[in-house]
């Protein structure tokens, strides 16, 4: 089916919808379809949220969706949002699929929540890095499903995820759509198995609009690459093996988290999975494919450097903050794990980058831009969240040194905003068309799935 048509129909978004909206769309869409649209309440978040579960249509095939596994990714939420409007509405859509579809907007709205700052100007970069709230491992929806592999145990699903594991268990769902993004950089899939006959359609929906492909790093050194820039979904397993050969402790104590949805719904009921990663902002060289002056291995090295500063700096200013009694601040928690289990990280990471002969190539433009530029973008959203904690901090405490600390985390992020807005050529792409990809992206591989 040629699902086009549905381009124009996706509203031109100025701003993210908040948590609070999307359960308001979501109580009124029930209303205005009460025949086709059914919503229960799937759990409760941890801060008492009520998770709503949107059942759409009566195919003998069960799909699952879910926006927000992180909470500050928000764009899957709005595909979502668009899809079940039109799903609803639209009978001719409904029909053409064999799927009972069953779609959770926001699965995270605690954390959701604490990233709506930014939403309303999603344009700048400032801003977000600003308002930026990404939990630790172990308290990710997306990566607390129970695992057990060698020494890692991990039987502590949250509340949302085992929201998940109840649709997975008892719908058996043969198709998954995690609604994930990226901050910076381009386009890039992961999904089940070598599926050939998505390729094209991967490669072309982003181009269609000027949205380029992510053709540098990969996002761990050991993800099997399927075909330019789509990649297998790689199970928790995969980063203890990888851990075990290149950290020198436990990898469990390394990883703290548990399993993926993907592995999970593939235990349970051998799901097909879709991630499409789009990025809120884009620069040209992370598709430029050409050789640059360097090797891989120099240009990673640059990566780990910054990135070993940059833990020097957050573990000084979180020696600082400890003090005080902030263990409940959600701030303090991703601090305090990343402080904790980081050093082993940069130890893995030097290792592999010093033993694997595949990084002594030449690399491209867009690996060395990665390195380079894009790891900066992610440093500053780690510098956002220290700030916000020292905010936290200050609200209850007045204190000198405190306020000393606050001027020095507020100079580096700012020397590092200047950094960025000097070195990147960005633009922020346009809510619409972030849409427009994951929504063509999921209903082609929905279909694949449909007919295997």
């Amino acid at each position: 089916m040629n699902f086009d048509y549905l381009i124009d129909q996706i509203p031109d978004y100025r701003r993210f919808f908040y948590v609070d909206e999307f359960d308001e769309r979501t109580n009124d869409l029930v209303k205005r379809f009460p025949k086709v649209v059914q919503v229960y309440e799937g759990g409760i978040s941890r801060n008492g949220h009520s998770i709503k579960v949107i059942r759409i249509g009566n195919g003998s095939k069960n799909a699952l969706m879910f926006g927000c596994p992180h909470p500050n990714e928000p764009i899957g939420a709005m595909m979502l949002d668009f899809l079940c409007e039109k799903l609803a509405q639209d009978e001719q859509l409904r029909s053409y699929f064999d799927y009972t579809w069953y779609v959770i907007k926001v699965i995270d709205p605690d954390g959701t929540k604490l990233n709506e700052g930014w939403f309303s100007n999603p344009e700048s970069i400032k801003s977000y890095a600003a308002n930026f709230y990404r939990p630790p491992g172990h308290k990710q929806v997306e990566w607390t499903f129970p695992v057990d592999y060698k020494t890692l145990h991990f039987h502590d699903p949250l509340p949302e995820t085992q929201v998940l594991m109840k649709i997975i268990e008892e719908k058996k769902p043969v198709f998954m759509y995690s609604l994930h993004n990226a901050g910076f950089g381009g386009v890039y899939y992961y999904i089940s198995d070598d599926s050939p006959e998505l390729y094209e359609d991967f490669h072309t929906i982003p181009r269609r609009f000027k949205v380029p492909l992510a053709l540098g790093e990969p996002e761990v050194p050991y993800l099997k690459v399927l075909s330019k820039a789509v990649y297998k979904l790689s199970p928790i397993t995969e980063e203890y093996d990888y851990l075990e050969k290149h950290a020198r402790v436990d990898p469990a104590q390394i990883i703290r988290a548990g399993a993926s949805s993907d592995e999970y719904a593939h235990r349970m009921a051998k799901t097909y999975s879709l991630v499409c990663e789009v990025p809120y902002y884009y620069d040209p060289r992370i598709e430029d494919i050409s050789e640059a002056q360097i090797t891989r291995k120099e240009a990673r090295l640059i990566s780990w450097e910054s990135s070993a500063k940059q833990y020097e700096l957050v573990k000084e200013i979180f020696e600082r903050c400890k003090e005080y009694s902030i263990e409940q601040s959600p701030f303090y928690e991703v601090l305090k794990n990343y402080v904790e289990i980081m050093p082993e990280h940069l130890n893995a990471e030097r290792n592999w980058i010093e033993t694997d002969r595949q990084l002594e190539r030449k690399a491209t433009v867009a690996e060395v831009f990665d390195n380079i530029c894009v790891t900066q973008f992610y440093q500053l959203l780690m510098l956002g969240m220290i700030r916000r904690l020292i905010g936290e901090i200050l609200n209850i405490h007045s204190d000198e040194k405190l306020f000393e600390t606050k001027e020095k985390i507020d100079k580096q992020f700012e020397e590092k905003v200047d950094y960025l807005e000097k070195n990147l050529n960005y633009k922020a792409i346009p809510i619409k068309d972030l849409v427009a990809i994951q929504l063509l992206a999921g209903l082609k591989t929905a279909e694949y799935v449909q007919f295997l």
